[in-house]
């Protein structure tokens, strides 16, 4: 996996797991499927990047830019999701194909396809 997209998945998985409360190490590592020294290394690369903080509790706490940034790709995964699945395509490799796609369309790509998809959706 791509560095970008590793990073962008720990965001979107914060982002996800935020919604319900604290987020910790061990959550992201559950949600994740990945052992914990892997998440610790991830949540390090992220705070180097000014995209969250780790409270003195352990919690991980997005930034202003890290959730800006973990919003863009979290819509991006929803958009994409359920535009797949509008198509025809089964709710799992919906996701499974957004996941993939998510990380890798630019930003005018992507545009033009939520605003094509609401202007057929209704």
């Amino acid at each position: 996996m791509e560095a970008r997209e590793s990073g962008e998945m720990y965001l979107e998985t914060i982002y996800i797991l935020s919604k319900k409360g604290a987020v910790r190490k061990i959550d992201v590592s559950k949600a994740m499927g990945y052992a914990k020294p892997s998440v610790t290394r991830g949540i390090s690369l992220l705070e180097d990047r000014g995209l969250v903080t780790v409270d003195g509790n352990g919690s991980i706490l997005l930034t202003a830019e890290g959730k800006k940034e973990a919003k863009k790709i979290y819509e991006r995964h929803t958009v994409l999701t359920k535009m797949f699945t509008a198509l025809g395509v089964d709710e799992k490799t919906a996701a499974d194909d957004a996941c993939r796609i998510e990380h890798y369309i630019s930003d005018t790509a992507f545009k033009a396809i939520k605003k094509h998809f609401e202007k057929f959706s209704k």
